[in-house]
């Protein structure tokens, strides 16, 4: 195993802002973002032990991890299309980005396919932005409730992407809030520029992209 001074530095950020907060950084599921990485930049991430990993899009994920799945964990971060369903069932362990009742029955029937039940996240537009995807926080609760009780599906926690011109605490809280009164124990919430605020709000995962890898 190899040394990534990027990868120590925001473990240790990680760990610092999970103790400001009373717990502990293994608490804290540092999802490192691969997507649209070059090769070259997330190899020595890999091999410096990280182990979970997130990817946009289904196809370019197959591309990448194929030969190397046994050796991760493995989460979709970006929105998912019906049409990308059985692919996502059968290679992800974690969809964080179930948004619509459509989508839900579609995987509910891939599950019972396939025999396969990736963990689910329910992705929550805290900002109520047109351009993003996610359940609008008024709505959060029916849905979820649907998740359940329509479709019969196992609901892991929430994910949020707070809008980039506003402070992200309020949109973690809100999250936080919707979760526990909807009995969901996990928060994915944080990115490069805000992940130890996150973890200050209760974040169970933070996704962090460009301090692992640079730019893009």
């Amino acid at each position: 195993m190899t040394v990534s001074p990027a990868l120590t530095d925001v473990l240790d950020r990680i760990a610092r802002a999970a103790k400001a907060s009373g717990r502990i950084g293994a608490d804290v599921t540092l999802v490192a973002v691969s997507k649209q990485q070059p090769w070259e930049k997330v190899a020595p991430i890999l091999a410096a032990g990280q182990a979970v990993f997130g990817e946009n899009r289904v196809q370019e994920a197959m591309e990448r991890w194929t030969e190397r799945r046994s050796e991760i964990e493995l989460r979709l971060i970006g929105p998912l299309q019906t049409n990308k369903a059985r692919e996502a069932v059968a290679f992800f362990d974690v969809i964080e980005t179930l948004d619509r009742e459509k989508l839900a029955g579609v995987l509910a029937e891939e599950i019972q396919k396939q025999g396969k039940a990736p963990r689910l996240y329910v992705q929550v537009n805290t900002g109520e932005e047109n351009q993003k995807a996610g359940v609008i926080p008024s709505e959060a609760d029916a849905f979820i409730a649907a998740c359940r009780a329509t479709y019969g599906l196992s609901l892991e926690g929430l994910m949020c992407i707070p809008p980039a011109a506003e402070p992200p605490g309020p949109h973690f809280a809100l999250l936080a809030k919707i979760a526990a009164r909807n009995g969901l124990e996990k928060l994915s919430m944080g990115m490069s520029d805000d992940f130890e605020t996150a973890v200050r709000f209760g974040a169970t995962s933070v996704r962090v992209g460009s301090a692992l890898f640079g730019a893009r």
